[in-house]
């Protein structure tokens, strides 16, 4: 699976130079029932001696150099998972009302903090960690507090120091290496014991501007919606997944694809909204204006593709399991659909679910397109925490690069 943190950037240093501080890349592996996930965490100016780290991992980078890796496997990260974690409650235990100016309904398979379910389970008010609702039924609410990596087998940990520092960070408070790694991400986008999540019930692909897209997307906007640092990884990304004379489909097109390092593609069709953006994009050898959310059939040959690609768009399909549906028609068997997003995007025009789940739910929504339109060999991959590119208009304003995430699946 794709390595972000192979390769680091910066020369080895002599061995034996001391090492007050270190960026590590974290990339922790493990498997749910439905797929293999790859979570990567760029986490910079850690203190080995200082720091609070899973187990001896802290002393072991200590004394290695830039560019390698430690391997941690079964790293203990998370408590292991007890059944008296999952607590029966009445469903009028959760509180609708919670949120000053909406009514949030419970769904199974999502996650809420604790606070929506204060006074039952030892839960006071205001509590902000993250529980589960697991089976929902008219007369019991089932509630898993246990962490979403709780119980998963073999987790797989690898910390890669990509430069050291030879002075320490100025201020005095310990890192909690092991709650940044786990906390509020890794996990939730994998089922409940297998169970499908309701993302799709009520109003979920209902959006707060229902104008038609022709009228929002009738100018070209011919602007980046991610920073470069999460533009190189995506075409990263891809090129690991596409192979050498492909035949691509980039879905939901703009003025620019993140194909630029695909090997020798045999052809590369744009299906987007706006003709203009599309004749500027260079990477293109044809291109095809067409709205999916008027018409999820895509208007080309079946079997006439080995990789589709979507770019930070998925968000903004009114009927996308039609659409994933149409997409599996349109690849050869064994080819490649591949969907990365960011946490950014046009919540107007973004479905209603969208906009309520955390990043990693996001990531389980998006596989829960993939299961129902009958793709295999699923994996998903989710990069957080490299800075930002100095040169970035926001970097003033946000220290981090835009987070990627990514799902993919084969064709049967």
């Amino acid at each position: 699976m794709y390595d972000p943190f192979a390769c680091p950037e910066r020369a080895p240093t002599a061995m034996g130079t001391p090492r007050p501080a270190l960026d590590v890349g974290f990339t922790l592996d493990w498997s749910s029932a439905e797929a293999r996930h790859r979570e990567c965490l760029f986490l910079p100016w850690l203190m080995p001696a200082h720091d609070v780290w899973p187990g001896a991992i802290g002393s072991q980078l200590a004394g290695v150099d830039v560019g390698e890796a430690v391997d941690v496997p079964g790293a203990p990260l998370v408590p292991g998972w007890d059944p008296a974690g999952e607590v029966e409650l009445p469903p009028a235990a959760f509180n609708r009302r919670l949120r000053r100016h909406r009514v949030v309904e419970p769904r199974a398979g999502r996650f809420y903090p604790r606070a929506f379910i204060a006074g039952h389970a030892g839960i006071e008010a205001g509590d902000r960690e993250l529980f589960r609702i697991g089976k929902l039924e008219d007369a019991r609410l089932v509630a898993d507090l246990n962490h979403p990596l709780a119980g998963m087998d073999d987790l797989q940990l690898r910390a890669r120091v990509m430069a050291f520092h030879e002075q320490g960070r100025e201020d005095d408070r310990a890192v909690a290496v092991t709650r940044m790694l786990t906390a509020r991400g890794p996990g939730m986008q994998a089922r409940w014991h297998g169970r499908p999540t309701d993302f799709w019930s009520g109003e979920a692909c209902e959006r707060e501007d229902p104008a038609p897209d022709r009228e929002f997307y009738a100018g070209p906007r011919m602007v980046h919606h991610l920073d470069a640092t999460a533009r190189a990884r995506i075409a990263a990304l891809y090129a690991t997944l596409i192979p050498q004379g492909a035949r691509v489909l980039d879905l939901m097109s703009s003025w620019a694809s993140h194909l630029d390092r695909l090997q020798s593609p045999e052809a590369v069709v744009g299906l987007g909204m706006n003709h203009e953006e599309l004749a500027a994009n260079e990477a293109l050898d044809q291109a095809l204006v067409h709205d999916l959310n008027r018409q999820p059939t895509i208007p080309l040959p079946p079997a006439s593709f080995d990789a589709v690609v979507c770019t930070a768009s998925v968000e903004y399909l009114t009927r996308p399991q039609a659409v994933f549906a149409s997409v599996r028609e349109l690849l050869r068997p064994g080819g490649v659909l591949a969907v990365a997003f960011s946490d950014r995007c046009f919540p107007t025009k973004a479905i209603a679910v969208w906009e309520q789940l955390y990043d990693f739910e996001r990531m389980g929504l998006v596989l829960d397109l993939f299961l129902r339109a009958g793709f295999d060999d699923l994996s998903t991959l989710s990069l957080r925490g490299l800075p930002r590119p100095p040169d970035d208009p926001y970097a003033g304003r946000l220290d981090y690069a835009d987070p990627v995430f990514a799902v993919w699946g084969r064709c049967p």
